[in-house]
């Protein structure tokens, strides 16, 4: 499949937190809505405390800073506006 652009997510976790299952179930939720619009996703074991999410090496997500964990629809609008802004998300969605 052809893309304009290609986008490459990771999700960095930490071991030493337990933060596995987490990782693999944001990767989950933005695999299941965006499965054509993404070419890879990792995900990064890590230690420290940390669980970031980038987009072409761009943090659109850090635990540090937001001080907590993203919500489904938070995850999903982030990528919808990095991957396909036009994008609705249904019912779900901030507009």
């Amino acid at each position: 499949m052809s893309r304009e652009q290609d986008f490459k997510i990771e999700i960095e976790y930490c071991t030493q937190c337990n933060w596995m299952i987490r990782a693999s179930w944001v990767t989950q939720e933005i695999l299941n809505s965006f499965e054509n619009n993404i070419q890879e996703i990792s995900l990064i074991p890590s230690a420290g405390g940390i669980f970031e999410i980038r987009i072409n090496e761009e943090v659109v997500w850090s635990l540090k800073s937001n001080r907590k964990f993203p919500e489904p629809k938070e995850i999903k609008q982030i990528v919808r506006d990095r991957v396909d802004p036009k994008r609705s998300l249904g019912h779900g969605d901030r507009h």
